[in-house]
């Protein structure tokens, strides 16, 4: 009988080179999602990376952490918590304003999605300049929570998001060195 090898991760994202500029290479997660293998893969890794945090809720960044922090929240029995554009939410929220490469984006929580003490995993794809990550980690402390850890699939370690987040844990399942 012959064995089966396992696929790693990387097997299942998909690269695009010169996207959406020349000599950037695009990792597209959707050929992840889009195979069965491939998002319990990506699950079970991310799963592995929170065994040891001690927390109380998931916050999800808009809009792929949803995907990944839904399953999450299901597996580990927990509360989400979700962080949106401006104006997606329907009840009293605060407000973080962030850089984008070219202008600026504002991220919202409602003012009752995180308790004082909380202790808060944030959730999401991707880790590239750490503006979207900060700004949900500043919201969680304005309501009086803990950051406890930032868990993304894919850190493009080229941008040096990681040590903007350098006051916090930051795990990531892929880590690649471009851009």
């Amino acid at each position: 009988m012959m064995g089966c090898k396992m696929k790693d991760l990387k097997d299942y994202v998909r690269t695009i080179p010169d996207f959406p500029e020349p000599g950037i290479m695009f990792r597209d997660i959707t050929t992840v999602l889009r195979d069965a293998d491939g998002f319990k893969l990506a699950i079970d890794l991310m799963l592995e990376c929170l065994k040891d945090v001690e927390f109380d809720v998931l916050a999800l960044a808009e809009s792929r952490g949803f995907i990944f922090g839904s399953v999450l929240a299901y597996e580990l029995h927990k509360p989400i918590t979700l962080v949106r554009k401006k104006g997606k939410l329907p009840a009293k929220t605060i407000s973080e304003k962030y850089e984008l490469e070219y202008g600026t984006a504002e991220l919202e929580i409602l003012l009752d999605a995180v308790k004082e003490g909380d202790k808060v995993v944030v959730i999401d794809d991707l880790l590239a300049t750490g503006g979207t990550i900060e700004a949900c980690c500043k919201l969680i402390e304005a309501l009086g929570g803990e950051v406890a850890d930032i868990l993304v699939l894919m850190e493009l370690q080229g941008l040096n998001g990681r040590e903007k987040l350098s006051k916090y844990r930051v795990d990531s399942v892929l880590k690649y060195e471009g851009k």
